[in-house]
């Protein structure tokens, strides 16, 4: 197998993935998940730096995604148009392709306290992000910080909506419809 191999780390992903869910995150080694991607251990540790990053892979990108929709929205766009406009982004990020591995590793990480941290985190700075992106729009505070926590918010209901096993929708579609339904709350106009 050589060395530079393109793809090794979405096949180092996806090894991790499959071992993960038969013998746990916590019973599975970086050596089992490099061995099973037909890798070398140094190769793994050349893409992450531990078991955890090969579920974290690609925050930049992810955020990148709904910075996108915030960039390519016209000026004077409201914050939470704009808000719509970044979570509309950030689902092509999310190709129904990618559903079924997204239920898997959301299940892997349901069922460790620790990983099920590192997604809150990852939440929580993709909010900070959106909302410094809103700011160099020139959206003030708190609104930017108010829309961007409510996006954030309604990315992780849409997920899980998304991920369900009787769900059919495209996640543009349900992040639409949960961001209606903050709406009709009456506090996200």
């Amino acid at each position: 197998m050589g060395r530079w191999q393109p793809g090794a780390a979405q096949r180092l992903q996806q090894a991790a993935l499959e071992l993960f869910d038969r013998q746990g995150f916590d019973g599975t080694t970086a050596a089992e998940i490099a061995e099973a991607a037909g890798l070398t251990q140094r190769t793994f540790f050349r893409h992450f730096r531990d078991k955890r990053d090969v579920l974290f892979f690609g925050q930049e990108e992810f955020v990148r995604a709904f910075r996108a929709g915030i960039d390519a929205a016209p000026a004077g766009t409201a914050p939470m148009d704009l808000v719509a406009a970044s979570l509309a982004s950030a689902a092509t990020f999310f190709p129904d392709e990618r559903r079924p591995y997204s239920r898997l590793r959301q299940a892997v990480i349901d069922g460790n306290p620790t990983l099920q941290e590192r997604e809150r985190h990852k939440l929580a700075e993709l909010a900070t992000a959106v909302a410094a992106t809103l700011r160099d729009r020139g959206i003030g505070e708190p609104a930017a910080t108010l829309a961007a926590e409510s996006g954030a918010t309604v990315f992780d209901v849409a997920f899980a909506q998304w991920i369900r096993p009787d769900e059919h929708r495209s996640l543009a579609e349900v992040a639409a419809d949960v961001l209606a339904e903050l709406r009709d709350l009456g506090i996200a106009r």
